[in-house]
């Protein structure tokens, strides 16, 4: 099979518009990955550790450095912030749109960027910390609920997860201007990394100017005929062309059967079906954390540093080139082999990777040259499987399980899972690995907790993560309905319209009808109407 996903004959229309579309607001993944990315090399730096310190001193080196109590706020408080962005994007998503929430959380997000290039001492630096973390925080939830709405269902993961590639191509941005500025002995060396996301912002910002909104946006508004205009553009085709009048008012039956069974509440997220969606959704990215790549671009620097490790700037440099390189086979891998067997095949390669790395470290030493060389290689293989696979389908299948009427809610939950863990992770690393009073001291023994999440990750996806590969928004609800095991999906095939839903629905005065309950109706319906034409032609037959 050629490296390539192509359209499949029987689609009509294009699916460039949507496509370039995708990958244009998976570019807001950039800020993501910077931001997340340059903190670690910034603490790295002589001058900005002499300049923010509070006298204490660090015992590797005998310099002035921030202490593990600082250092833990300083890299925690971004995802401190992303969670309550996180949080806040839904009722903004819902409100205002995806793509003018996208906006304005462009804006929350250079708010943080200014205080934090003018800062000079710690709080400053906190506080845009935290609002440059609430903007990332709305943009992390808008972008895949932008992208999976957008997005034609047969390249919908390839795209949502160039999310993905677009943060690791932060870090790795990151991790070049880092380096670039680290033997500065001036403000330019945190001040620059730091200012240099205003020309990230600026292209989101310009860009989302002329975006489209989502036509599932404007169906759930009450605006059928401007969601015409909206999928219009992204497929390609005339509004009145048949596959688009399909398309359309399949949405538009899905999300009225949808509102027939109730509102939906943050709190009917919870409940039955919903709930069964959104605790996969939270766990898919609280795990996707606790995999422990944060540890590798948050601390990694550092940790490297005070390892004894030579040269831990380009240790990272070297890791962000990996990670952006690896999650390109992903994109492919993610359409062509599905998303369970994906998340599978990097849980088992990240477990055992990570043990191989914290039993070097623990049994011959961080010391050793050729235990660093085994160490730096196997942490390197671990980023690949990660890119490859929990990176970008963490993002791709939270972005498809959950119906419109509750999906911005849902998803806002589920990314703010992961800002929650990201922020637990952030916080409590310095106690773990440091050296000194009142830290663990754990060093690479570290890498023995992400290791053991890993293999926890391998029978949460087999048990948990249902295959959407190729199924449309509306048909993964169809795939939740009939289908009462994770490890009976792959291979399901939708059998009902929601417009045949639609109808006996209303044939039954709108009473509230499951899923299957109402397939039963639409088969009774054709069954009856099969059996009445040939009895009547006939009758008339006989008559004659």
């Amino acid at each position: 099979m050629p490296f390539t996903i192509k359209k499949p004959a029987d689609v009509a229309g294009s699916g460039a518009p949507a496509i370039i579309i995708g990958l244009f607001v998976a570019f807001g993944g950039v800020l993501y990955g910077y931001d997340t990315g340059t903190i670690g090399g910034i603490m790295g730096m002589k001058h900005w550790r002499d300049l923010f310190s509070t006298g204490y001193i660090n015992e590797k080196d005998g310099g002035l450095d921030v202490t593990s109590e600082q250092q833990s706020l300083i890299v925690s408080i971004l995802s401190a912030g992303t969670f309550f962005g996180a949080l806040t994007a839904a009722p903004v998503a819902d409100t205002l749109g995806r793509r003018l929430g996208l906006i304005v959380s462009n804006v929350v997000f250079c708010l943080g960027v200014i205080l934090q290039t003018i800062a000079t001492a710690i709080p400053l630096f906190v506080a845009g910390r935290f609002f440059a973390g609430y903007g990332v925080g709305m943009i992390s939830a808008m972008i895949p609920l932008y992208q999976s709405e957008t997005s034609p269902k047969w390249i919908r993961g390839a795209i949502v997860g160039a999310y993905q590639l677009a943060i690791t191509i932060g870090l790795l941005l990151a991790a070049i201007v880092d380096n670039a500025t680290k033997d500065r002995y001036d403000t330019g060396s945190y001040r620059i990394p730091i200012a240099v996301q205003f020309a990230w912002a600026i292209i989101l910002f310009v860009g989302c100017s002329f975006l489209p909104e989502t036509p599932r946006f404007l169906i759930k508004r009450g605006k059928p005929t401007e969601a015409a205009k909206s999928l219009s553009k992204l497929r390609r085709l005339d509004v009145e062309h048949p596959a688009l009048i399909e398309e359309l008012s399949e949405i538009t039956a899905n999300h009225e059967y949808e509102l027939s069974l109730g509102k939906a509440s943050y709190l009917d997220c919870f409940r039955g079906n919903l709930g069964k969606r959104l605790a996969t959704g939270c766990l898919l990215q609280s795990l996707q954390q606790l995999t422990g790549v944060n540890f590798i671009f948050y601390y990694g620097t550092s940790f490297f540093q005070n390892a004894g490790f030579k040269n831990p700037f380009v240790i990272t440099m070297i890791t962000s080139c990996i990670n952006v390189a690896s999650t390109f086979p992903g994109l492919y891998m993610v359409e062509a082999w599905g998303r369970r067997n994906l998340l599978l095949f990097g849980a088992v390669g990240m477990a055992v990777c990570q043990f191989i790395v914290a039993i070097t470290g623990t049994v011959v030493g961080s010391g050793n040259p050729a235990a660093q060389n085994a160490m730096i290689a196997f942490v390197c293989i671990y980023i690949f499987f990660f890119a490859c696979s929990w990176g970008p389908v963490a993002w791709v299948v939270t972005g498809e399980i959950f119906p419109l009427k509750v999906r911005a809610k849902s998803l806002s939950m589920t990314t703010a899972s992961n800002w929650l863990l990201n922020f637990a992770i952030s916080f409590c690393t310095p106690y773990l690995v440091n050296s000194g009073p009142g830290n663990a001291n754990l060093g690479a023994k570290v890498f023995f907790i992400w290791g053991g999440c890993c293999f926890v990750c391998i029978f949460f996806v087999w048990s948990m993560i249902y295959e959407t590969k190729g199924l449309a928004l509306e048909q993964v609800d169809e795939l939740y309905a009939k289908v009462s095991h994770a490890w009976q999906s792959p291979g399901f095939e939708p059998s009902i319209s929601f417009q045949d839903v639609r109808d006996v629905t209303e044939g039954e005065g709108n009473r509230k009808l499951s899923l299957t309950e109402a397939e039963g109706a639409v088969n009774r319906k054709k069954s009856v109407q099969h059996v009445e034409a040939p009895g009547v032609m006939g009758e008339k037959s006989f008559v004659a």
